[in-house]
């Protein structure tokens, strides 16, 4: 397994359990109160962070192990581009929620957990679409 494809996996799982341990959390405080009403901002930002710390640690120490950290080649460089392509949909998706909760006066509540989704979404649908680019060759077109 390359480098690049190591990363992938440590990018994509680190995204998916911050998401779900801050589900935990809210869900957890949301037994006592209304869910728009649950203290998420604290929750959201640690996990956030956690997720970056946990993400760069792990990058390197599989780069401290790993001999080909330096090989990045045309085949990674194509695979990582429409991975993140492939992710940047539920960036957008996110978004355009947000904004249309926005208008909508919704609370802050359900925008910033539109974001957060959009954003944990692109992370783990553009790691799944590389590592199955990595296993099963890019895509023809």
């Amino acid at each position: 397994m390359s480098y690049e494809e190591k990363r992938t996996w440590i990018l994509g799982v680190a995204a998916l359990v911050s998401y779900v341990i801050y589900l935990i959390v809210v869900l957890a405080r949301a037994q006592h109160t209304a869910v728009v009403d649950v203290a998420y901002v604290a929750p959201l930002l640690w996990m956030v962070g956690g997720s970056i710390v946990v993400s760069i640690v792990a990058s390197i120490a599989v780069a401290i192990g790993s001999r080909d950290r330096d090989r990045r080649d045309q085949r990674d460089r194509e695979i990582d581009m429409r991975g993140t392509q492939a992710g940047n949909a539920f960036v957008v998706l996110g978004a355009v929620t947000a904004l249309v909760l926005a208008m909508a006066n919704g609370d802050r509540f359900w925008i910033a957990n539109a974001i957060y989704l959009g954003f944990t979404l692109s992370a783990v649908v553009g790691a799944i679409a590389k590592l199955v680019a990595y296993r099963r060759g890019t895509w023809p077109w």
